[in-house]
């Protein structure tokens, strides 16, 4: 078995909301991206929001009669396949769609919420329903991982980019953690040591997958791209303007699970090693974003580059695999160079900046040095 590692603590350690000044997101923390977005991206988010309060609740709580009509609204989303669809869940209600409308998906969180809120409200009540839809969730996600140990962003596989490896959005992080999550922690203890023990070996895959997705060029380690093949594990694309690349938004959770695994083989030391000297090569300083009014624009607003010597340092969203320099691109998927040439929609419609690796950097890396010190001997 893996050490125990407490939910609570993980949520915190990967997705640390200390940077969100907007008072309106404070519920986007948990997507890597999204810690500093400067009014670049938009997404549908009530979902986990409902699904998170839940999850909040005081401890009677889940024992009540209301946790178990949550319960099994929550169940009737659940897909003939065990896992959950994203954006539909609504827990105060039950699902009187279409079965074949349900698509599972890791995207945006979904699947794993659902089933640690069953968990909990099973945990409190013995309900025989939560057990068998979390046991029919884990056998889910146990399917859909890779024999290389890779995540795809949805299970059945599609024919385009969903199919990939995704670290996007922190997809297949949020997945790892979950089965570390299953595998150690004391809520989960309903479920059968098989299944727990599958759940550890599927971390441990996991791990293995990552470290050989890690791109090594010119000789040296550096970091990940937002999806890697399934078959080779080479950099793909996603959508049009989401080129194979150096991500410094996903690689910074990524360098996160693998800090806190608690005693690191040498290789993973490596890697993270490796990916820390990668964020400081790569910092971008001297530069804000700014959001200006322009009533010519077609929104009357616009995003520029402001020249700023005491700005915080940023990491670009997309470095190309040459020369390791930021890279844009609009929706024609043609690459660019510069900020400013993007076209007005791509501009303000993305998050293609961020202080993402501020705090890994700061606080988080020397922290870890100092505890596995003896790696280093």
């Amino acid at each position: 078995m893996l050490p125990s590692f407490s939910l609570g603590k993980q949520l915190h350690f990967f997705f640390d909301a200390s940077s969100i000044n907007q008072p309106n997101m404070k519920t986007l923390f948990f997507l890597p991206q999204c810690r500093c977005i400067f009014g670049l991206l938009f997404l549908p988010i009530t979902v986990f929001a409902q699904i998170g309060e839940y999850l909040k609740k005081p401890d009677p709580w889940y024992s009540s009669k209301e946790a178990l009509t949550i319960a099994g609204n929550v169940i009737s989303y659940q897909s003939d396949l065990g896992g959950w669809p994203k954006n539909t869940v609504k827990p105060t209600q039950v699902y009187r769609g279409s079965r074949k409308d349900l698509r599972p998906t890791f995207d945006n969180g979904a699947t794993m919420d659902e089933m640690r809120l069953l968990a909990r409200i099973h945990q409190a009540t013995r309900d025989r329903d939560c057990a068998t839809a979390f046991q029919r969730g884990l056998h889910y996600i146990l399917k859909a991982q890779y024999p290389n140990g890779g995540w795809p962003q949805s299970f059945p596989l599609s024919t385009q980019y969903h199919r990939h490896i995704t670290f996007n959005d922190g997809s297949m992080v949020r997945v790892m953690m979950f089965v570390r999550e299953v595998s150690t922690d004391r809520l989960y203890s309903f479920v059968s040591l098989r299944d727990r023990d599958q759940a550890a070996r599927a971390w441990e895959k996991g791990i293995d997958c990552i470290l050989r997705c890690q791109i090594r060029l010119n000789g040296q380690l550096t970091v990940w791209c937002a999806q890697h093949d399934e078959i080779t594990l080479a950099p793909r694309k996603a959508r049009s303007y989401e080129l194979p690349s150096l991500s410094g938004s996903e690689s910074v959770g990524i360098t996160r699970l693998l800090m806190s695994i608690e005693k690191p083989r040498p290789e993973v030391a490596r890697a993270v090693d490796a990916a820390i000297a990668w964020f400081e090569r790569s910092a971008i300083r001297g530069i804000r974003i700014q959001r200006i009014d322009d009533p010519k624009a077609p929104r009357g607003r616009d995003h520029i580059i402001v020249r700023d010597p005491k700005a915080r340092p940023l990491w670009a969203r997309f470095y190309d695999l040459k020369n390791q320099q930021p890279m844009f691109c609009d929706r024609d998927g043609i690459p660019k160079r510069n900020f400013s040439d993007l076209g007005y929609e791509r501009r303000n419609g993305y998050a293609w900046y961020g202080n993402w690796a501020q705090n890994l950097l700061e606080k988080e890396y020397p922290r870890w040095q100092k505890k596995h010190a003896r790696l280093r001997r």
